[in-house]
This record gives structure tokens, sequence and C-alpha cells, in this order.
């Protein structure tokens, strides 16, 4: 694989990991748009990484704090805030990873990997967030975070197995309407974000044990660091500009991009 493909892929999963625009959707149309192969799920898991450890900078101190509640979960002490938010970050989780699972082994996560269902996806839950952004309040802070508020975004998290629907978009869309502030949200969303990628990480790891070789290697380490450094800018501009402006410009991305492609779906 070239190094300018490599690039591109990393920028992509990059940029468009913790927008609200879907970075599962832009990974399945590049090979389309670009008439190539798939780059293949060795290098899918390489660029999760990058935006992975992306995240875990950026949010290092509650990511510590989620760490340390662990440890302290797997003791049995549970009355700690740190605990609390590990808890939490746990429930949300459950339910994407369930689901999740039965479509790889049924086959119907790969059914829906096409042109159509993303268009309509990214159209649909587009919309959705942008009527959830312009009608939920902004009383709701990160640190009021509840069991049963993470419940109900880790029952959301579920349709973003749907690709085009963007995992981070949808999580944003149901804290916005729970009444979260939009900084918030996306704080929650991004939180969310860490278990989920390990976990589909290490599914997906799963399927490329024993076919890698240097050469996969050298090309997963490459588009690794590319998306790391692609996903921690785009994360901290994201997040800044969260403080004045909404969601309303990622919404238009969604909707025009949706059009395109149901054009070139049906057409």
């Amino acid at each position: 694989m070239t190094l300018l493909y490599l690039a591109i892929l990393a920028l992509v999963q990059g940029v468009t990991e913790f927008l609200p625009v879907s970075s599962s959707g832009h990974l399945i149309l590049l090979p389309k748009l670009l008439s190539t192969q798939d780059q293949g799920l060795a290098l899918d898991v390489a660029v999760h990484v990058g935006t992975l450890v992306a995240v875990c900078l950026y949010f290092r101190t509650d990511v510590a704090r989620a760490a340390r509640g662990t440890v302290q979960l797997v003791r049995g002490q549970l009355a700690t805030a740190e605990a609390f938010l590990a808890l939490c970050l746990i429930v949300a989780t459950i339910p994407v990873m369930a689901v999740g699972l039965v479509l790889k082994l049924t086959g119907w996560i790969d059914l829906m990997r096409s042109i159509a269902v993303i268009g309509w996806a990214m159209i649909v839950f587009g919309i959705v967030l942008y009527v959830a952004d312009k009608r939920g309040t902004q009383t709701r802070t990160a640190p009021a975070w509840t069991l049963r508020h993470a419940i109900i975004l880790g029952l959301w998290q579920v349709i973003a197995l749907i690709p085009g629907t963007s995992r981070s978009g949808i999580v944003i869309t149901g804290a916005r309407a729970l009444g979260y502030a939009r900084h918030d949200a996306a704080k929650l969303s991004m939180l969310m974000s860490i278990p989920t990628i390990l976990a589909s990480g290490a599914l997906l790891s799963l399927d490329v044990i024993g076919q890698a070789d240097w050469a996969l290697a050298r090309d997963a380490a490459i588009a690794a660091v590319i998306a790391f450094a692609a996903a921690l800018a785009t994360l901290a501009l994201m997040m800044r500009l969260l403080q004045s402006v909404s969601f309303t410009p990622y919404v238009i991305y969604r909707i025009a991009l949706g059009v395109v492609l149901l054009g070139i779906a049906y057409g």
C-alpha cells in the first residue's frame, strides 16, 4: 500500500473519529471512491489505536480517574466518585458490545456496509442530531452523569453500529436530548469511546492474528501515528469550538454528503 493512501486513510480516520460525521462510514467509502481495494482489518485496527491514544491523552485526567476507579471496583470499593465513573463507562459499553457481537456472528454487520445505508444514515441521524441540539437544554454537566443516563446513552450508542450513523454523533444526540451542555455532551461521548474502541479493536484483532507481516506492521505503525496526530488536533479544535458553535455545521455536512451518496447508490 502506498504511503499516500496510508496518509489519506489515517487522516480520514483521525479527523472523523470524534466529529459527529461517522468515521466508519468514511473508511468504508474511501476505497470505493478511490477505486482501490479495502484497506483491510489490520489497518482499521491500527488507525483506531491511534485515535484511542489521542483521546486518552486529551482527557488524561478523566482517564486516570476511570482507571483508578476500575481498580477500586475490582476491590469492591464502590463508594468513590472514581469508581462510579468507571461503573458508568462499563455499563454504557455493554449494550454496543453485546449487539455488535451478535451482528458480527450473524454476518449482518457486513451486509450493512453499503453506500445506500451510509447515505440514509448520514441524513436521518444528522437531522435527529439537529433536532436534539436545538431542542435540548444545556442544564446538565458531565460530572452530573448518572447511572440511568449511562444506560440510556449506552442504548443510543448501539445505533452507531449502522454504518454512517457516527458513534460520537449518536451519543452526543442522546446527551443533548437529556439536557447536557454541548461541550459536556461531547466529553461524555469521547469518554465512552475509549472502552468501545478498546472492545472493537480487540474483536477486530482476533481476525488479523496470524495475518501480519513486517510490511503490514510497518504500514500499520505509520497509519496509527498519523491518525493519532490528526485525531488529537481535531479533538482539541472541536472541543474549543463547542464553547460558541452548535452542531449545525456537522449536520449540514452530513446531509450534503448523504445526498451525494444516495445519488451514487441509486444513480
